[in-house]
This record gives C-alpha cells, structure tokens and sequence, in this order.
C-alpha cells in the first residue's frame, strides 16, 4: 500500500471480539490503527480507553489519535452491548444503557470523525450492526431496537455524505464466535449450543470474527467506493 492510500482507521471495541478482528485485517491491509475500547489492552495498537457513550471522552481520544497517527478517515463502530430481558420486567434504566452504548456511541464517534473526512474529502464508515435487525430476537428487544436503529442511520448518513466522498455501510454479523457468544451459550440464552445452531446455519459452521473483518477490509477499500448505505449481511445464509 502507498503512503498516499495509508491511512488512519479508528475501530470502537477494538479490545476483543470482532473488533479486535477488524483492527488486525486493517493493520495487515497498511493502515495505522488505534482503538476505542473501555479495555484496550492489546499493544499491537495505538489503544485509547473511553466510554463511546461519554463524548468528551470520545472527543479527547479522537484528539490523542490525531496527534499521534494523524487524520481520521475511516471509523469502524464495533462497540457493543448486549442484554436479555423480558420485555415486561425491562427497566428503563437498562433500555437506555444498551441504546446508548449501541446508538448513541456511534453518533459521538461519527461526529467526532467527520471533521478530518470533511477535510480530505474521503471517508469510510462502517457499522456493526447485527443479524437480528432482520429477524428480531425474543428478550433482547433494547438490542434489537438499538441495532435497526444503526442500520437506519447508516442509510440515512449515506444519503448525506456521499457527496463529500464518504461511504457509510453497516455490516449485521450472524451467528459468530466471540467471547460474548461463548458467555451466553454458557448461561443457556442462545436456545441451545452453538453446535445446534451450526446445523441450521446453511454453510454449516459458525462465523469467525475473520469474516466480519473481511467484509469490513472490502468495505473500506478503494474497490467499494461505489457502495454506500448498504447493509451487508455476513451470517452463514442464516438471513436472506
């Protein structure tokens, strides 16, 4: 990669999981990359620690990220809560958490992006949204709700700023193997194992974060500069 297409990605929830695949394929794609995490402990980074919900903590390591790697022009939003509730006994105070870290966390990181790809006229967006935006999902309606509200966003973004050279795509995972998936397997809140989930996943196996990152990797190359405010479902054919 040429230092005129080398350039500064920050992916949200960089720490572990998807993110943290993500961050790796950008490295191994040239960029430089920082992360957003509450635990950014991985040193093969530049990590800054905030809390995507707070914006001055957004925009103070956004500023840090800019002082040491340079402009900003491609943000991955990865960061992400879950919860299970039922409906009935969902309190309000839990509703709005799980909004605010899904939602409202990529408002603040978008927002504090959007100056540096103003200024060179290019960006890349690409939003971890989730597979149960098609589908729904029973107890997780604070969830759900959050991520169709990203996928929304995403449409509506593209829409906006496309015409000052920034595409904004949103990526809704399957079924996919993080820590995050093993913990509910663990505490039975995924209506079964993931072994009987593979067998009604079309491919027949559970997603890797790998497969996530490599969407994202084609998303945010020059190759799809063409694309924007499509939601690019990587589940296995489990959504159609």
């Amino acid at each position: 990669m040429s230092e005129q297409t080398r350039r500064t990605a920050v992916v949200t929830g960089g720490g572990s999981g998807i993110g943290k695949a993500v961050a790796e394929r950008l490295t191994a794609d040239g960029h430089q990359v920082a992360i957003l995490d509450l635990n950014p402990a991985d040193s093969a980074f530049f990590g800054q620690k905030a809390d995507v919900t707070d914006p001055e903590q957004v925009g103070a390591a956004f500023a840090a990220i800019r002082d040491e790697l340079g402009p900003v022009t491609i943000l991955v939003n990865a960061a992400g809560l879950d919860g299970v509730s039922r409906f009935d006994k969902l309190g309000f105070e839990a509703w709005k958490r799980v909004i605010d870290v899904n939602l409202n966390g990529v408002y603040h990181c978008v927002q504090a992006a959007l100056p540096d790809m103003f200024a060179a006229t290019w960006g890349r967006i690409v939003n971890i949204s989730s597979s149960s935006a098609h589908s729904g999902q029973p107890y997780m309606t604070h969830y759900v709700a959050a991520k169709s509200a990203v996928n929304g966003l995403t449409k509506a973004l593209a829409l906006e700023l496309g015409p000052r050279g920034i595409t904004v795509n949103a990526v809704p995972p399957g079924f996919v193997d993080t820590p995050m998936l093993r913990k509910a397997e663990a505490d039975n809140l995924i209506g079964g194992t993931i072994e009987d989930h593979i067998k009604r996943t079309p491919v027949r196996r559970v997603g890797r974060p790998e497969d996530i990152a490599a969407a994202c990797s084609f998303l945010i190359s020059e190759d799809a500069g063409y694309i924007t405010g499509q939601i690019l479902g990587v589940n296995g054919g489990r959504n159609t």
